[in-house]
Formats: structure tokens, sequence, C-alpha cells
């Protein structure tokens, strides 16, 4: 019997302070080339560290949908966005005052197209790997094994 996938719905956003515990929501961008899965990474704007995209919530989007509008934005990245949460990571993100704590969910993008030109694309670098090297290029614990992790074959397609 197939698995079936509950449809994510368009989210309505209310206000929030910016001490608050905000989400976002991040694609693990992904393809296949020569019968081998890669996952791409992209540098942070301010230190270069080895990432995922990911952004804030947007008004009427699915949590899936917003993630790859920000694939396309950060790393000129488009594809099928699967409304399926491959899992949650944490992060704490410098603010004026102190470090506001973020959770991420991440949502597979399956990469179809990769464009030559996009909106952050002289601010960052985008590379192609297999999902072991990208996991050990990755800070964050709980994202680290989430991309170590990831098989398509498992996200209920």
């Amino acid at each position: 019997m197939a698995k079936s996938v509950a449809k994510q719905l368009p989210l309505k956003l209310r206000s929030g302070h910016k001490t608050d515990v905000r989400a976002q929501f991040a694609a693990l961008c992904w393809r296949v080339k020569n019968d081998k899965v890669q996952i791409c990474l992209i540098t942070s704007r301010t230190r270069k560290r080895w990432i995922i995209p990911k952004g804030w919530p947007m008004h009427k989007q699915t949590p899936a949908n917003a993630a790859a509008t920000e694939a396309f934005e950060e790393a000129g990245l488009s594809g099928e966005a699967i409304d399926f949460c491959l899992g949650v990571f944490s992060y704490s993100k410098p603010q004026k005052v102190g470090n506001a704590p973020i959770i991420t969910m991440v949502y597979p993008l399956h990469v179809t197209h990769v464009h030559a030109d996009w909106p952050e694309k002289g601010q960052r670098r985008r590379k192609w790997m297999s999902p072991a090297k990208a996991a050990k290029k990755i800070k964050e614990p709980e994202l680290k094994r989430i991309v170590a992790a990831f098989k398509p074959r498992k996200i209920g397609r």
C-alpha cells in the first residue's frame, strides 16, 4: 500500500517579537548525477560557513514552497518542492542585542534546473557534493544528521 503524505496548507502569519523563538524553512536541494545523489550547499553571506538555503515563513505559501523560494534566491536552484519535513534543527541568530533562537524545518527540493544567474549570486558560493561530504561541512549537529541520513526514496514518494 502506498504511503500518503498530508498536503500542506498556506500559512497565515501574525506578528511576533524579535526575541521570540522563531521558525524558518530550509531547502535540502538534491539531484541525481551519474547515478549518485548530490546535495547542494551554499555559503552564508557573512561568515562563509556551508549551509542550506533557508528563510522566514512567507504569507500564503506552504513551508515547502517558502523553502523553494529561498533555494532560488540564495542558490539559483528550482525544482519540485516536496511537502514532507525531513527534520528540524535549531541555531541562534545574532541580533543587534543578543541572539534570537531559531527552529528550522527542512524540506526536500528535487532540483530540476540550475540557474546561471540568481538574486544572491554575488554574495554566496554553491557547491554540489555527496550527502556524506555535505554533512561533514555543516556545523549544526541536527542538520548534519538530516543531511547524512538523506535518501530520496524515503520521502513518501
